[in-house]
């Protein structure tokens, strides 16, 4: 059963009549196109001059057209190597941006207790800002190589493995839930992509933020139009 939204935009699926953001104790956010309005990756790409290519392999991983993100990620970076370091401090202070409604929305979860973790696809040198931006909880994301100021065009490996696909996503999610004493429903899973499903599928309520086609449709709540914080239309 698909419920009468709130307002246009705004697409509810199979949730209880009364849903509130207290029922909640944990809230993951995907992060590029998502908490912020751009895929870092593309944009690194961009100031090096590669943006289409890479970009293209992007939307095709989003869209869950390429279904390993390992590979595509490793194609992606391969793209990246020799760019400079001051790329990356180019992209946050000129093009990055917090998604309308997100500082709301995270505001909102923090009032009601719940425990916020950023887990992306994406790399620690904008995660970790945000993360500090935001006063969020945890953050887990992937960590540029970089040798004489440069890229290397691969990954740096970390205690937890060396790529955050959705596989790691949805472990992150749920290993932290297990470690914070809560159930699977108790959670909330925000992405766009396809390396989202995962966590979405094994968290309580998955929210699509003008998602790919194949996340709106699997979602529970799927925000089409407007930002992140018309979730609290429904939870309230």
């Amino acid at each position: 059963m698909t419920l009468t939204p709130p307002a246009p935009g705004l697409v509810v699926r199979n949730l209880p009549e009364r849903i509130a953001l207290s029922d909640f104790k944990l809230i993951a956010f995907d992060m590029d196109s998502t908490l912020i309005n751009i895929e870092c990756i593309d944009e690194i790409a961009d100031v090096a001059g590669k943006k289409a290519e890479v970009a293209a392999i992007t939307e095709a991983a989003m869209r869950g057209e390429i279904t390993d993100f390992r590979d595509s990620l490793t194609r992606r970076l391969a793209l990246l190597r020799g760019v400079p370091a001051e790329a990356l401090q180019k992209v946050y202070d000129e093009r990055l941006e917090l998604n309308p409604g997100a500082q709301t929305l995270v505001a909102a979860c923090q009032q009601a207790g719940l425990k916020v973790l950023l887990v992306s696809g994406g790399f620690t040198y904008f995660a970790d800002r945000i993360k500090e931006r935001l006063g969020l909880d945890f953050a887990r994301s992937n960590r540029l190589e970089l040798t004489n100021g440069a890229l290397t065009g691969r990954v740096e490996a970390q205690s937890w493995g060396d790529i955050c696909d959705g596989a790691e996503k949805r472990r992150t999610v749920m290993d932290l839930a297990s470690l914070m004493g809560i159930e699977a429903d108790q959670v909330i899973a925000v992405g766009d992509g396809a390396n989202d499903l995962p966590m979405m599928e094994a968290s309580g309520l998955s929210v699509a933020f003008h998602a790919k086609p194949k996340v709106r449709e699997k979602a529970g709540v799927a925000i089409n139009e407007g930002g992140l914080d018309r979730l609290l239309e429904i939870l309230r």
